[in-house]
């Protein structure tokens, strides 16, 4: 299979023998005539060494690679390859059974199909793409997800409207390829939830904070719980079913504390001990008493998209962890989180550190959190490590 080639610059293949699946704007040294976005391309040393084959799109990032050291048709039987081998780590992380069947089936280069997002609710698989070279993809990869042995999905819903990059004037609608709605009520751990793909953020449900919201139910016993940021409340159903005395879940959005009430409706219609308001959270923070609760949960959306907004992403983050201290119960557990990529590890917990100190009080981590094995890490790619959480205790 021969592709357009595109040629770097002297030791800027480097990353690539490393397998970093990126190539930068400026590690180019020669493009191809009449190039477009989503092409398949070669990627070449400066000595003309086959580095591997990608996605072309325009921007920083001008490639995603897709197979290094040879060149291979990018088509069917490749999607289905690449497909398969997801799925079977699904099956060995155990996360296909009777009482789970919502969970993340490609998270992009930790699948090693960079651009690419599918998440699993039920018989049907929410596709995202985030390259054009995916987007152009779509029909072939809905195609594959029904032919996976083992894997049950009837209806492929693309929803990347707003993950495309908007330079390409690709004009993306959201819509079934295959299939279509077949009810929206997906498990996980046992518990159901409504899962809005249609209007939702992201696929519709945070599948990422699954294994985050098992701890907390183990910490919800007799707790006074306030889930902040709720979205459609996965925290508060959780902490409901592990005990806890009262839930309060708070977010701006009305049409997400409906979602909230619905799932613990769903869950657990008896209960009278959860109440959810439709508020900015930073108001209903400065508005609690002091020692209200002893169990609260920060999961702001991202504060940081880009790099850009770093600075202020981290103002934010301090003022928020050191509201929640100052006003946590004592022995309180605060489960903390970044979902911003362009936020380190180390910045979320400096920033957290900092909101400490400012308190005065003294605070243990417990526990360090992050995203969960369906959302696995290219160890060559360190830039897909994006949640970071802390589980604190504040005496």
């Amino acid at each position: 299979m021969t592709y357009p080639t595109i040629t770097l610059k002297r030791g800027k293949e480097d990353s690539l023998r490393r397998f970093h699946p990126w190539v930068f704007s400026g590690a180019v040294a020669q493009m191809p005539e009449g190039i477009e976005e989503g092409d398949v391309v070669e990627v070449r040393a400066s000595n003309g060494e086959l580095l591997g084959i990608g996605h072309y799109q325009i921007g920083s990032i001008v490639v995603r690679m897709l197979e290094f050291g040879r060149s291979r048709a990018i088509d069917h039987e490749f999607f289905t390859e690449r497909l398969a081998a997801a799925f079977e780590l699904r099956k060995a992380l155990n996360l296909i059974r009777d009482d789970n069947n919502a969970y993340r089936l490609v998270h992009g280069e930790g699948d090693f199909l960079p651009g690419l997002v599918v998440d699993i609710y039920g018989p049907t698989a929410v596709v995202q793409a985030h390259s054009p070279g995916m987007h152009f993809c779509r029909d072939i990869i809905a195609q594959a997800l029904t032919e996976i042995p083992g894997l049950p999905v009837a209806n492929v819903y693309y929803k990347s409207e707003t993950t495309l990059p908007y330079k390409a004037h690709l004009d993306p609608q959201n819509d079934y390829i295959i299939g279509s709605y077949a009810g929206s009520v997906a498990l996980e751990n046992g518990l159901s939830f409504n899962i809005d793909w249609l209007r939702g953020q992201k696929t519709g449900f945070f599948v990422d904070q699954r294994d985050n919201r098992s701890l907390l139910q183990h910490y919800s016993a007799g707790r006074r719980v306030l889930n902040m940021f709720c979205y459609t409340g996965g925290f508060s159903v959780y902490a409901l079913r592990g005990g806890a005395e009262l839930v309060h879940s708070v977010d701006s959005s009305g049409k997400a504390v409906e979602l909230t009430r619905a799932n613990v409706e769903m869950n657990f219609p008896e209960a009278r001990n959860h109440e959810a308001y439709a508020v900015d959270a930073f108001k209903y923070l400065a508005d609690i008493k002091k020692g209200q609760y002893d169990l609260i949960v920060l999961d702001p959306p991202a504060f940081a998209k880009h790099r850009s907004a770093l600075r202020n992403a981290l103002i934010g983050y301090r003022r928020l962890n050191a509201r929640a201290i100052e006003q946590i119960a004592p022995g309180g557990i605060l489960f903390t989180f970044s979902c911003s990529q362009a936020v380190s590890r180390e910045q979320f917990r400096l920033a957290v550190f900092t909101a400490a100190a400012s308190t005065g009080r003294k605070v243990r981590i417990l526990h360090q959190l992050t995203q969960p094995a369906d959302h696995p890490i290219n160890i060559y790619h360190p830039e897909g490590e994006y949640l970071k959480g802390l589980i604190l205790q504040v005496e």
